[in-house]
């Protein structure tokens, strides 16, 4: 098994400045828009997000929820791997709202798939957009591409893109694994 530095520390920070700012220039204030991180990974990324929107660009108030999708996966209930579920934290209605769903890494599209019949319980939004800070795109099982990109990467099946967070793993990197 080896591992390759698809991006460091300093890449992935310029990234998520890039994706603040794309997201500042089609939300404006962020009044009737939401961000939802999925569960555990795209987390992370929105709470870094919203921490770069607050302090960096001056955006007041975002709402910010996460949402756990392992009930809705199409996969549940397939496989000897116990799923475990994460906390669902959404504490505002989605109703008519603009929702970004937020991931690190873009892969089968069954997550998303998963996220967009997960969100519906919480009300109808009037738009979901998409932000992924990897896209693996030759990996796609459904018809699912992100409004927002970090980092496109074509990586084959075999090989497996792995996210690092200081928050979690004690340092941001992020590594292509071939197994």
């Amino acid at each position: 098994m080896s591992q390759k530095v698809l991006l460091s520390a300093k890449e992935i920070n310029i990234i998520l400045h890039r994706l603040a700012c794309q997201l500042l220039e089609n939300h404006l204030d962020f009044k009737d828009t939401v961000l939802i991180g999925l569960q555990p990974r795209g987390t992370f990324v929105a709470k870094r997000l919203t921490q770069i929107l607050k302090e960096e660009y001056g955006v007041g108030h975002i709402d910010v929820g996460f949402l756990d999708i392992t009930f809705y996966r199409d996969d549940f209930r397939r496989g000897d791997k116990t799923l475990e579920a994460t906390k669902t934290k959404i504490d505002f209605l989605v109703e008519d709202k603009k929702v970004v769903l937020i991931d690190d890494v873009l892969y089968t599209g069954r997550s998303i798939r998963a996220a967009l019949t997960a969100i519906q319980s919480f009300g109808r939004p009037s738009e979901i957009e998409l932000l992924t800070l990897i896209d693996r795109r030759f990996s796609r099982h459904l018809p699912i591409q992100p409004n927002y990109r970090g980092r496109q990467v074509d990586a084959i099946n075999e090989e497996k893109v792995k996210v690092l967070w200081k928050e979690n793993d004690g340092e941001d990197v992020i590594y292509l694994i071939n197994k």
